[in-house]
């Protein structure tokens, strides 16, 4: 989505979903059972540690969100909605989902 209003009729209609958002995130939208943010502005940690092993930092918050869910740390989602309103975010969002092996494996685009 390009923009929170697309955001919140995405959100309105449809199965349960969680919310992907580049950092800083936006308040949770009512209809979002959980939401994670990603920074383009580089980790807060050193390069290829052992917990993110240099994966992209919208494939490290989807791996967030996707713990969530199994660990039953927020609501069942069937769906994530992308709030990626720059270029830069939807580059990122959309390299996660084509060469992240272990995203690719957990989402798809719809």
């Amino acid at each position: 989505m390009a923009d929170e209003a697309a955001l919140r009729a995405a959100l309105a209609g449809g199965r349960p979903a969680a919310v992907l958002a580049e950092a800083p995130p936006p308040d949770r939208p009512a209809g979002a059972v959980a939401l994670v943010s990603f920074d383009l502005s580089g980790p807060s940690h050193l390069p290829a540690c052992s917990c993110c092993a240099g994966r992209g930092p919208a494939a490290t918050a989807l791996d967030r969100l996707f713990q969530a869910r199994v660990r039953g740390d927020c609501g069942w989602f069937d769906r994530v909605v992308a709030l990626a309103e720059t270029e830069a975010a939807r580059a990122e969002v959309a390299a996660a989902l084509r060469d992240d092996p272990v995203t690719a494996a957990r989402f798809r685009a719809g």
